[in-house]
């Protein structure tokens, strides 16, 4: 499967220790690497370090920044382990679970399920949940690792809902399989989303609901960020999406199921991964003023 620009990168808070977890997660998985680091000095936060990463071809970025955020299920990542992909893939869906679980807290025990021979929910040990299933992919491939929404409590039974907004502001989008909860199955109400997969921007996703009793719901610690090459595209993305006027920030808005977006021009990354540390520190100062980006006055701030 021939890798396209990813359009939209999960983006990963971590109090202080995103360095640490991207090498975690890049020894972990295959076809991993760190690709760059990079230090914002004078944010709110103090300095934060940026740091992109690639698991298993798939891009992620995380940054440590305080604190603020706790990762919970509600994003999940799941993982596809493929026999017709992975000769070893029975080996290897093992393998990653055990290190996984080194600190962490299994939420579903590996084991056999009606959906799968094999498969697992894990938290690690930095809060940061994994579904692990060994697939036989029958029709369409999917990619290894796929974001996972859970929508939980208020949002409950709005996945389906959801799903149909994000297909009419993303381009490129279809929709994929869905299984609904049958009869019988409470607390969780019949016609419901039980799973469902879903491509935005080339790129897969999964949502599912549940009516049990969670502690939590969509925050921060996990945020979507979608690049853009131009200022229409980031005015077009903020007035889609953005639903919580509190909630916008240096790129950063909140959809109206409380899932948070960071709508960024996609030139910034080269200006992190190669500007000098002048025109870093004169980019950060700019954006942290704002709240939808502006792009040419961002590209002003580079220049100096």
């Amino acid at each position: 499967m021939t890798k396209t620009n990813q359009n939209i990168v999960p983006h990963l808070w971590y109090d202080k220790e995103a360095n640490e977890a991207a090498e975690f997660y890049a020894s972990i998985f295959p076809d991993s690497k760190i690709t760059n680091i990079t230090t914002l000095h004078d944010t709110p936060s103090g300095d934060s370090d940026v740091v992109s990463f690639e698991l298993w071809g798939q891009k992620f970025m995380a940054i440590s920044a305080g604190p603020l955020f706790k990762f919970n299920p509600s994003v999940s990542f799941i993982v596809n382990f493929d026999p017709s992909r992975e000769k070893d893939a029975r080996e290897k869906i093992n393998e990653v679970w055990n290190k996984l679980s080194e600190g962490g807290t299994a939420l579903m025990p590996l084991d056999k399920y009606p959906f799968s021979e094999r498969y697992g929910w894990i938290q690690d040990k930095y809060g940061l949940s994994w579904q692990l299933i060994f697939t036989n992919t029958e029709g369409e491939e999917r990619p290894t690792i796929v974001p996972s929404l859970m929508f939980v409590g208020d949002k409950c039974g709005k996945a389906e809902e959801a799903i149909n907004f994000y297909l009419s502001v993303f381009k490129n989008s279809k929709q994929g399989l869905i299984a609904r909860y049958p009869q019988g199955m409470e607390p969780d109400k019949e016609g419901t989303i039980m799973f469902s997969d879903f491509m935005l921007e080339n790129q897969w996703f999964a949502a599912m609901d549940s009516a049990r009793e969670h502690k939590f719901s969509f925050n921060e610690a996990i945020s979507f960020m979608v690049y853009c090459d131009k200022q229409k595209e980031i005015d077009y993305y903020w007035d889609k999406l953005t639903a919580v006027p509190d909630a916008e920030q240096c790129g950063w808005l909140k959809d109206k199921y409380g899932l948070s977006w960071q709508i960024v021009p996609r030139e910034m990354n080269e200006t992190m991964s190669k500007g000098t540390p002048e025109q870093i520190a004169r980019v950060t100062k700019a954006f942290l003023k704002m709240k939808k980006f502006d792009l040419a006055e961002l590209e002003k701030a580079y220049k100096g």
